[in-house]
């Protein structure tokens, strides 16, 4: 198994996790649940309309936090806003129910992945394992 692919079975046991960005200078954290292996990358996908987008966008710095009821996932580095039709048309496959709710709004699913990325796998006292990612 690669690196990047024990960091998204880790996010995809903890089935919810967190993502963490900067509002000005004020930290703002929300729970997220899509992610997708595509080309050894991790993908996250948020609206472009949110205000989650545009704080990605005036500061790219963001973290990733999970938990799967054993270890601990501090996974941060640089959001790469690339536009990828198709790991937005995958991530509809995946959530047609989301698809139809942008489609019926003319909205438009944003998505990124970290770059210049470091995950640390941990538990309540220590890194056990951590991993650098460059794209």
């Amino acid at each position: 198994m690669s690196d990047i692919q024990k960091i998204d079975d880790l996010i995809t046991r903890a089935k919810v996790f967190y993502l963490a960005t900067v509002d000005g200078d004020k930290p703002k954290v929300r729970p997220l649940g899509f992610h997708l292996l595509y080309e050894d990358k991790i993908y996250f996908g948020v609206g472009t309309f949110k205000e989650v987008y545009k704080q990605m966008q005036a500061n790219p710095n963001v973290e990733i936090a999970a938990w799967d009821e054993e270890h601990f996932l501090r996974y941060y580095g640089v959001a790469n806003l690339e536009k990828n039709d198709a790991v937005v048309e995958k991530a509809f496959e995946l959530m047609p129910d989301i698809k139809q709710m942008y489609e019926d709004n003319g909205w438009e699913m944003g998505v990124f992945y970290l770059d210049k990325a470091t995950a640390e796998i941990r538990n309540i006292m220590a890194v056990e394992e951590t991993y650098t990612f460059e794209y």
